[in-house]
């Protein structure tokens, strides 16, 4: 069984527009996933400096953070960066460019617990329908070229409004979409813009939203999470196909 999870922290800034890195830490050890994709994690402007520094993720918490920043200050890739709880071995890691009005792009990972592999993306979506579609489009592209198939998880701010059609239809096409609550805003959470997407090897066997108190007030969004248990016989023949 592995635990995957997927916040967008907004850069660390709370609805009570403090930025505090040490409470969004806080709110990743209370979710206590496995796997934890984030978004928003490097300021906007300026250097893009990373808002969570992978030595404070190390110290203060039971994960290491995968940079995929170009920049020396970034830890994100557009935004987007992946955690993976200490014990986990990576075995692989790329970065996606997809296409879009703005700059965006996914983040990949093949990480292994166990005898268990599990391939994570992490992705940050526009708030444009259209780039929305070409963006899920580009995803799974880009994923079916790879040399090996290993079960997949799909997961982060799809700025989705409705909940189905658009780009869920792109992923629903071969995939499992997994809404597990709304989201956004954390103040009142009425939207599903946060997702996790998985390949049918994978069996998803609960789901939700992390709405501690600490939670509502770390970012404008809430955490999502999955608890997962992989099929190793359907994994095992999709790898061999």
């Amino acid at each position: 069984m592995i635990c995957v999870a997927s916040y967008n922290i907004r850069k660390s800034v709370g609805t009570d527009w403090r930025r505090d890195p040490a409470r969004i830490l806080d709110i990743i050890s209370e979710v206590d996933a496995d796997v934890i994709a984030l978004q928003e994690v490097d300021r906007r402007f300026g250097s893009r400096s990373t808002s969570l520094s992978p030595e404070m993720i190390a110290e203060r918490t039971d994960y290491f953070a995968i940079s995929f920043g170009v920049r020396e200050q970034s830890l994100g890739w557009h935004g987007n960066t992946i955690l993976y709880r200490k014990g986990m071995t990576v075995l692989d890691t790329m970065t996606l460019t997809l296409p879009a009005l703005e700059p965006r792009g996914a983040v990949l990972a093949d990480l292994q617990r166990g005898d268990d592999k599990i391939r994570v993306i992490g992705l940050h979506l526009g708030l444009v329908d259209l780039w929305r579609r070409r963006q899920a489009q580009s995803v799974l592209n880009q994923l079916d070229v790879l040399d090996e198939a290993l079960p997949t998880v799909i997961m982060g701010d799809l700025n989705q409004w409705t909940t189905e059609g658009g780009c869920l239809a792109h992923f629903a096409e071969n995939h499992q979409v997994i809404a597990p609550g709304p989201s956004f805003h954390s103040s009142r959470p009425v939207l599903n813009f946060d997702r996790i997407i998985t390949t049918l090897d994978i069996e998803v066997t609960a789901s939700g939203v992390h709405k501690s108190d600490l939670a509502r007030r770390g970012s404008d969004h809430l955490p999502v999470w999955a608890r997962l248990k992989i099929n190793a016989v359907a994994a095992g023949m999709a790898q061999s196909a």
